[in-house]
């Protein structure tokens, strides 16, 4: 049999209809708790001698649809959601490092992942090393005997960079360290981070996957032993599980996720050409312009180039006029929404990084990010060249 096409395996999942009941949506097992019938059995699958369901922190019916569905279109042998994308890369992280352990990680980040890293890992005895520019070599020169996971995104939250993730695969494997990438801004319908060589894939499923802005949560996929390992440690003992409503609504944002990430790309393009074009913006952030510096290999390891647009006007002043003078644009953090949306990251998500850093990283205070969302493109360009008129 022929293997399945990313759409038809967004729809039908792992199985496309209930294993239990026949339903063909995913029933939500909204209960914290199950029963054992009988005390041997108790003890028996808290011994792990027996398989089933004790309580949803642990494990739950409907959260186990969506870790399976997640790994099928990510190319992985399991997954595990969490309540958050941070709660996701935390566990991951804490699974993997220990006092005394280096982590190596992309300087530009998402501003709570940054914050997590400079602020608590320290305080637990793990160094941090950060790459302002996440290339192979970088990667090489600085991986140590004691380096434990190495940890980047792309395309990169907010300034979009590309990162080669099969050329840091590469330098991670024959180094023996296992390599985790963001793909929240990817997706598992534009980049499959596993299938190029990485170890994980990290998602905040509050996004693209959610893709409504309704529910909060976050998923790891990767090697079956490893999950397993951190299923029965961090993802059990700190607790960040997602609940089974929320793996519902999941559920439900993958079914539609290539035909929503197909919009959202086509209408970044058309807003990213129309900034490229006007006098007011001194730089627009998109891989799809063959301006990009990663345009190429966007092209080479993406289906397509993102519903994520940046641009620059001259500074926080002009930012906030544009800002304030829309109509269509939706002022939110936050991203892979239906709708556009519309923020500051120096003074919103990436408040935490101290100005030197920001610098460091390319970040400007005239940087403005839009998750563009899936209303008509010529109404998104109408209203952002009257927000430009404002400066």
């Amino acid at each position: 049999m022929k293997e399945l096409d990313f759409h038809t395996l967004a729809v039908q999942g792992a199985a496309p209809c209930d294993e239990k009941t026949g339903a063909v949506a995913t029933p939500i097992y909204q209960t914290s708790t199950f029963s054992y019938f009988t005390a041997d059995r108790g003890a028996a699958l808290f011994a792990k001698e027996e398989q089933g369901y004790i309580y949803t922190r642990l494990s739950n019916p409907t959260n186990e649809k969506l870790e399976k569905n997640l790994a099928l279109l990510e190319g992985a042998d399991a997954g595990l959601t969490f309540a958050s994308g941070l709660a996701a890369i935390n566990a991951l992280a804490l699974y993997h490092c220990s006092a005394g352990d280096h982590f190596l990680v992309q300087k530009e980040l998402y501003g709570g992942t940054y914050e997590l890293f400079t602020k608590h890992f320290p305080r637990f005895g793990i160094d941090v090393t950060y790459l302002t520019d996440m290339t192979a070599d970088a990667v090489g020169e600085n991986i140590r005997d004691n380096t434990k996971l190495i940890f980047l995104e792309t395309p990169s939250n907010p300034l979009l960079h590309i990162v080669d993730i099969a050329a840091v695969a590469d330098v991670a494997r024959k180094a023996g360290v296992p390599l985790a990438v963001d793909n929240t801004f990817g997706t598992p319908y534009l980049t499959q981070p596993i299938k190029l060589g990485a170890t994980y894939a990290v998602h905040s499923a509050t996004k693209y996957i959610g893709g409504h802005g309704d529910c909060i949560g976050g998923m790891v996929a990767g090697p079956r032993e490893a999950m397993d390992e951190m299923r029965g440690s961090t993802y059990k003992d700190l607790g960040a599980t997602t609940s089974p409503f929320n793996a519902f609504l999941f559920l439900r944002g993958l079914k539609t996720l290539p035909l929503r990430m197909d919009r959202h790309c086509a209408n970044a393009q058309k807003v990213a050409e129309f900034l490229a074009e006007h006098d007011k913006v001194k730089k627009v952030y998109y891989p799809g312009l063959p301006s990009h510096p990663g345009h190429e290999l966007a092209a080479k390891q993406m289906r397509l180039f993102g519903g994520m647009v940046g641009f620059d006007v001259a500074n926080f002043g002009d930012a906030k006029k544009l800002l304030d003078g829309l109509n269509v644009c939706v002022q939110a953090v936050s991203l892979g929404d239906v709708m556009t949306l519309i923020e500051h990251p120096a003074s919103t998500t990436h408040h935490g990084y101290p100005k030197e850093e920001l610098a460091d990283v390319g970040l400007s205070e005239g940087y403005i990010r839009i998750s563009v969302g899936l209303e008509d493109p010529g109404d998104l360009v109408d209203d952002l060249a009257a927000g430009l008129d404002r400066i």
